[in-house]
């Protein structure tokens, strides 16, 4: 593929859903066209995310310079495998939540503007996961804080104002944090290029603004990816918004904040060169252990998975306080992982109070009787989840356990186990209370679960089974991703040596 190819799919993960927001909202008192055009966009999105994983997987780390300057001084765009994957999850994730919503979404969320906000959202995750500037990151963050906050205010409920509003202010705490750590990191160095910084940086003195930087970097990755203990905002707002909404954000926004986490602190900044390996070891125990135990007192379901949102973010997190190449491997196959899994287990939730009219599970039951497929599809996440073998979760977790004992951090290992079993009892709380228990009312046959519900659920249950069944591909994937972020020669080699234009590409 030429150059032109190259900088036209690299764009197209922004351009064909910033294209959808704008035309479904100019179609918005037309539901059904707007229906239309979202499913036209995430095709799209998805058939152009895999053609640039393919691009990446043949041709190596691919970058563009925007505008009228070269790299540092112009808007870089930069794309590299586990960047790829992620911009690939992103739509395959984005397609199911679609689906699901056709039976789910409510006529006055459309006209209240969901697709726009939706569409405005992918594209603030996916300019994350493509940005080579860490300013730029900044506003690709603002994009999704705003969007988001607006999905989860469709509903206009007096539960959804107060998530918004717990929500609003720990992001924007952290948008605080993170201005700061870039005016420290742009005072000492004089560039926000992340491949510039990643050159310049070994050649700077170390200096308490550099440490200060690293640290507030850290802080407010932590808030947005929801580590310990600033996590509290999570499973306080997003058990608010509708179920789709809820798997959006289940399955992605946290992840963003570890990617962000991960290439700041492989590519600018070492772990163990800035001194914080340590903090972000006990941060990951920290993480698992009070998320998992908050699940576990929990009986809505929906909270019950927000915890464990928390808790696997701790797993995840293991990742980069190993920071070995097997340590990262193992954190992006769980990440790509977890936002399947958790996304479906959000998505089964809204099948759940579909089927039984709640979503606290002592109020539920007989859906193994009235329900047997949808229990049979919820097994599989929540088994995956546990880490059971031979589900994907079982693989993620052995990976990342397999590298604490190697790194000769069994403590990490002993408490990752430990967290697993109690992952195992909350998944478990749930089948019993609303799958294998008589219902508590006099209703005995649960309400019909929609086609499309099912089928977003058993399509992203199809992805998990292959995952588990066969994690050879997905195993090579994530070691090449690692061995790219751990050598970032490339990454910096593709930048400084491509200065193709917009304007050169523009026909």
């Amino acid at each position: 593929m030429g150059d032109h190819g190259a900088a036209t799919l690299l764009l197209l993960p922004l351009l064909i859903p910033l294209a959808a927001a704008a035309f479904t909202a100019i179609l918005w008192r037309h539901r059904r066209a707007q229906s239309l055009v979202a499913a036209a966009g995430l095709a799209a999105m998805t058939g152009a995310s895999l053609l640039l994983l393919r691009l990446v997987l043949d041709g190596g780390v691919q970058a563009k310079q925007f505008g009228s300057w070269a790299a540092p001084f112009g808007v870089s765009l930069v794309v590299d495998p586990f960047s790829a994957g992620m911009v690939v999850v992103t739509a395959v994730l984005a397609l199911a939540a679609a689906v699901f919503g056709m039976a789910d979404l409510k006529r006055r969320e459309i006209r209240s503007g969901f697709f726009p906000l939706f569409f405005g959202l992918l594209v603030g995750v996916n300019g994350a996961f493509l940005t080579g500037d860490i300013f730029n990151l900044y506003v690709w963050f603002e994009v999704m804080l705003i969007t988001a906050l607006g999905l989860i205010t469709l509903g206009r409920t007096r539960a959804q104002l107060d998530g918004a509003l717990r929500y609003a202010v720990l992001n924007l705490f952290s948008t605080i944090l993170f201005l700061m750590a870039i005016a420290l990191l742009y005072g000492v160095t004089g560039t926000l290029n992340m491949a510039d910084l990643a050159r310049v940086l070994p050649e700077t003195e170390p200096s308490a603004a550099l440490t200060v930087s690293a640290l507030l970097f850290l802080v407010g990755f932590g808030i947005k990816a929801g580590f310990f203990p600033l996590f509290f905002w999570l499973p306080a707002s997003y058990h608010t918004a509708s179920i789709v909404v809820s798997a959006v954000f289940a399955g992605l926004l946290t992840k963003v904040g570890l990617y962000a986490a991960f290439r700041v602190f492989t590519l600018i900044f070492e772990v163990e060169g800035s001194g914080i390996r340590t903090m972000v070891a006990w941060l990951a125990a920290g993480t698992m252990l009070f998320g998992v135990f908050g699940a576990a007192t929990q009986y809505d379901v929906r909270r019950i998975l927000s915890f464990h949102i928390v808790s696997q973010i701790g797993y995840i997190m293991l990742g980069l306080a190993i920071s070995t190449e097997a340590a990262m491997a193992a954190a992006i196959f769980y990440i790509v992982h977890h936002i399947i899994v958790k996304a479906n287990l959000f998505l089964l939730a809204g099948a759940i109070y579909r089927a039984s009219g709640t979503y606290d599970v002592r109020r539920a039951g007989g859906l193994m009787r009235g329900a047997p497929w949808l229990a049979v599809l919820f097994l599989i996440p929540a088994l995956s989840l546990a880490g059971i073998p031979p589900f994907s979760g079982f693989w993620a977790k052995f990976l990342v356990i397999d590298a604490t004992f190697r790194d000769d951090a069994a403590w990490l290992g002993a408490i990752a186990l430990f967290v697993g079993l109690l992952t195992l009892f909350s998944m478990s709380k749930i089948w019993i209370e609303a799958f294998w228990k008589a219902p508590p009312g006099p209703r005995t046959t649960p309400r019909a679960v929609p086609r499309p519900m099912l089928l977003a659920i058993g399509g992203l249950a199809a992805i998990t089974l292959t995952i588990s069944l066969a994690p050879e591909p997905l195993i090579a994937f994530a070691d090449g991703a690692a061995r790219s972020m751990a050598d970032p020669a490339p990454y910096i080699a593709a930048v400084f040596g491509e200065t193709t234009s917009v304007a050169e590409i523009a026909p």
